[in-house]
């Protein structure tokens, strides 16, 4: 059958009948009878109107099908069609502007009309093309030969003097949209609109967070994955998928290098940053190899791995200078610049003499070695700095300072809600991050720096939505000072989360309505009730702990004190929008669970358009290599 759309038709039956005048002649003598033909075909054609919104006449139209009527039947079935054309209204291709004026003036109209142009800009800045494009000509970069690609792509690669990677640990999308919500209704907007610093980066992507053996991961395999560019198994930490969890003897010849270490060989200045324990599975993969996450001290490691000479966390970042050259003939590294976070009890003797001036703890320390590391990383860093405190914090001379050594806590840092209750004070994550940079830019050659918010993650263990959604605030924070004090053009920022949680945003709440609050429905004024006749919070968790109501308690962990008390609360005469509310839990469980879904990425500076699209976590190391050209630094170093 051919198919013709036609905009114009003109449809003519022609017939022929002729006559030619003159005399009749005579009549000629009679002829035989001739044979009986055969029934002739009869030739149909049918006219169908076809509607406004038809998929081969848009605007309406009507369909002429032609062919033999061979059964006879006055119609022509499918089969018996030869031949089908179209005849279409034509569509409208001019607007008045009238017609638009409700769309044009409107400022989401408007707004989004900016942000495509913007949009286009930030490509071709991204892409070296703006120098020869306008943002009003352009909407793709266009190269004319795979040689030209290439040079394009050579262009880009290694402008990033400086790569600083963000990691919200448990930093899901609905932790970022409730995060983002919340910190938009503290500052009087209705909260929906409103950004949190990130949201605003040019390009973003999703990021596959399973390890090689799990649906839903740990830390220690997705951070192992950013870090390393190889996905590997839960609880292990630089190391690749052929570990045996726990094995000592499987560690050696499958250690991974990291983005830290190839910064280091390179030249580069280094720094880590947690909110959690240094030695936590999150930081610990940027520099430390180890069959066990829970390695985090010699107190921690069965008798086996102790003799089959492995060695503990701690232990790895104070020697982290010495372990790297052995691995790599010829190397001469510095070692890390920049250690902040919390954790000391684990590079302290199990011994009160060594406890801290701000311990919390009767003995502070865990080691069963007897040795005093920060002691150790003080001797073998003379002109480096040891802190503990905020008062030694704020004492900190960036310019002049060579490196700074920071276990602000005996274990855990606070939570960002709490941590004006810590004993001797400690700083912030945006304000350790600022230390940071400054300390680190005075390398010519530039830094590597990796900054954990890791109490979001402990917070929504805990099924505390405003601890984790407080931290997260406090962690865009942390990104804002960071896109301030450098420069897009030299740096590479890339934001994003190890895993997400099982924490959902729900119901139908109205615009505006407090993101701790109850849900109330879109024109009502009371809370809106379930089928069992019981309020509701927008905010809640799949599982966990549940319900716990300790009003104005800013530590999070405070909730592990009660038994489990999961299941539905009548919550009528509670405040759900204090810091201590917990959110009710579906499944009860010791601690609330991690989840599977993707999270994502946002970036700025050199190598950011490469974020794009939903990818393998491990993709996140080859755009900080590629930004940076890590790799091929490190191996002319090497040479």
């Amino acid at each position: 059958m051919n198919l013709f759309k036609l905009s114009i038709v003109a449809l003519a039956v022609a017939g022929l009948s002729g006559c030619l005048e003159g005399d009749d002649g005579e009549n000629g003598a009679p002829g035989t009878d001739g044979q009986d033909g055969a029934a002739g075909l009869t030739s149909l054609t049918t006219q169908t109107d076809l509607p406004v919104g038809d998929s081969n006449c848009p605007n309406s139209g009507v369909r002429f099908d032609s062919g033999l009527d061979s059964d006879a039947s006055g119609t022509l079935d499918d089969s018996e069609i030869t031949d089908t054309s179209y005849v279409c209204v034509p569509g409208n291709t001019d607007v008045a502007d009238s017609e638009l004026l409700s769309s044009l003036n409107n400022e989401w109209f408007v707004a989004a009309q900016a942000e495509v142009e913007n949009n286009k800009q930030v490509w071709m800045n991204a892409t070296g093309a703006s120098a020869a494009m306008t943002s009003a000509s352009v909407n793709h970069y266009q190269v004319g030969s795979e040689q030209e690609m290439q040079a394009l792509m050579a262009n880009v690669r290694g402008q990033a003097k400086n790569v600083i990677l963000f990691v919200g640990d448990g930093m899901g999308i609905s932790t970022v949209t409730a995060a983002r919500i919340m910190e938009g209704q503290l500052n009087g907007m209705d909260g929906e609109e409103h950004q949190l610093s990130f949201d605003r980066f040019p390009f973003s992507g999703l990021s596959k967070t399973y390890n090689v053996d799990a649906q839903t991961p740990d830390s220690a395999g997705t951070m192992t994955a950013m870090m390393s560019g190889v996905k590997t198994d839960v609880g292990v930490i630089g190391v690749d998928e052929d570990i045996e969890r726990g094995n000592c003897a499987t560690v050696s010849g499958n250690e991974l290098v990291t983005a830290l270490e190839i910064a280091e060989i390179a030249g580069k200045s280094t720094g880590i940053i947690s909110t959690a324990r240094i030695t936590h599975a999150t930081p610990a993969a940027t520099y430390a190899k180890s069959a066990d996450r829970n390695w985090e001290d010699i107190s921690d490691m069965p008798e086996a791995a102790i003799n089959g000479d492995c060695t503990d966390i701690a232990d790895q970042l104070v020697h982290f200078e010495a372990n790297l050259e052995a691995r790599y003939d010829g190397i001469d590294v510095d070692g890390i610049e920049v250690v902040m976070g919390g954790g000391r009890r684990h590079f302290l003797p199990n011994d009160a003499a060594f406890n801290s001036p701000d311990a919390v703890s009767a003995v502070e320390g865990d080691r069963s070695d007897g040795r005093d590391l920060t002691a150790e990383w003080q001797q073998l860093y003379q002109n480096g700095v040891y802190l503990f405190d905020q008062a030694g914090f704020d004492g900190l001379d960036t310019e002049t300072t060579e490196r700074v050594f920071a276990l602000f806590n005996e274990s855990h840092m606070q939570y960002e809600a709490d941590r004006e209750n810590d004993v001797a004070g400690e700083p912030s994550v945006a304000d350790m991050t600022r230390a940071a940079i400054n300390l680190l830019d005075n390398n010519d050659k530039g830094f590597f720096l990796m900054v954990e918010s890791g109490r979001i993650d402990h917070a929504h263990h805990a099924g505390n939505a405003y601890g984790a959604l407080v931290d997260t605030m406090a962690f865009a924070d942390a990104v804002q000072i960071a896109d301030d004090l450098t420069a897009d053009e030299d740096t590479l920022i890339m934001v994003t989360a190890d895993h997400g949680h099982v924490f959902t945003i729900a119901g139908y709440p109205k615009r505006g309505n407090p993101i701790l609050g109850k849900v109330v429905n879109v024109g009502a004024s009371e809370p809106a009730m379930a089928a069992d006749g019981m309020p509701y919070t927008t905010l809640g968790y799949t599982n966990g702990l549940g319900y716990r109501d300790l009003g104005s308690e800013t530590n999070s962990d405070a909730g592990y004190g009660f038994d489990i008390d999961a299941g539905r609360k009548d919550i009528t005469d509670v405040d759900t929008t204090t810091p201590g509310y917990h959110q009710e839990a579906l499944i009860p469980m010791s601690s609330e669970t991690h989840s599977g879904e993707d999270v994502g990425i946002y970036a700025k500076g050199p190598g950011a358009f490469l974020v794009n699209g939903t990818n393998e976590q491990s993709v996140i190391f080859h755009v900080m290599d590629y930004a940076g050209d890590l790799v091929n630094h490190a191996d002319n170093a090497l040479e």
